[in-house]
């Protein structure tokens, strides 16, 4: 997932110098900026403190000054991410549609929207982390089951107003389509990275649209069987 504008899909690197903001605080937004991109790239146990320093153009002393460790960043990361991700989904043009279920619709769009570029510029952090950190980095899986199902439950009132309006007899309820919807956006990711392209992505989610969509289509009666069936003939 993109985190920048479509046309700016990687964030520039920050100039500590050029900005009024104190230098403590530029420093930390450029090692979480820096781990965003290199840990989506390489993945979570390739990435060295070096590595993060080497790219953000900072020291190990600072560094060390704002995290722990690798672990302490790669929280922190998560809740960068969650921020960012977050902006960007708040302003998107999804957000202006006012039927519910083309606006649930014009969500996913967007998703396939911004799946296009480089891998490690469009797939998610936190799907990235969890995959390796599991079982061995707990606060890690934590943070990344937070910001995924943080993420899901924004989808719920819209979810919930199409479904009354469309499916009013389901028999499935919101929070588990936006936490489905997550679930088959993370596997899009993740078939796009065994195959070494962005595209197979976008064809993923086109299914997702239309099993989301499927759910709020009102399907057509079913014809009652006759009172007397007619006789059969040959």
């Amino acid at each position: 997932m993109r985190i920048t504008a479509p046309d700016n899909p990687t964030p520039a690197p920050i100039k500590l110098h050029n900005s009024p903001q104190p230098r403590a605080v530029l420093t930390r937004t450029a090692l979480l900026d820096t781990a965003l991109r290199v840990i989506r790239a390489k993945g979570y146990n390739a990435t060295t403190v070096d590595d993060i320093c080497a790219a953000a153009g900072v020291t190990k002393g600072s560094y060390f000054h704002h995290f722990t460790g690798k672990e302490d960043l790669a929280i922190a990361a998560t809740r960068h991410w969650n921020e960012l991700t977050g902006g960007l989904f708040a302003s998107a043009p999804y957000q202006q549609v006012p039927d519910p279920r083309a606006r649930i619709l014009a969500y996913i769009d967007f998703r396939a929207d911004i799946v296009q570029g480089e891998l490690a510029d469009v797939t998610c952090l936190l799907g990235t982390l969890v995959q390796e950190t599991y079982a061995s980095h707990p606060a890690i899986r934590a943070a990344c089951r937070a910001g995924i199902e943080g993420h899901a439950l924004t989808l719920v009132p819209m979810i919930e107003e199409a479904r009354a309006l469309y499916a009013p007899h389901a028999d499935w309820d919101a929070q588990s389509l936006a936490l489905y919807t997550q679930a088959a956006l993370q596997g899009a990711f993740i078939i796009a990275k065994a195959q070494g392209d962005a595209g197979i992505a976008a064809q993923c989610i086109a299914h997702l649209r239309r099993y989301v969509q499927s759910l709020l289509t009102p399907s057509a009666p079913l014809c009652q069987a006759p009172d007397h069936p007619r006789p059969f003939t040959p």
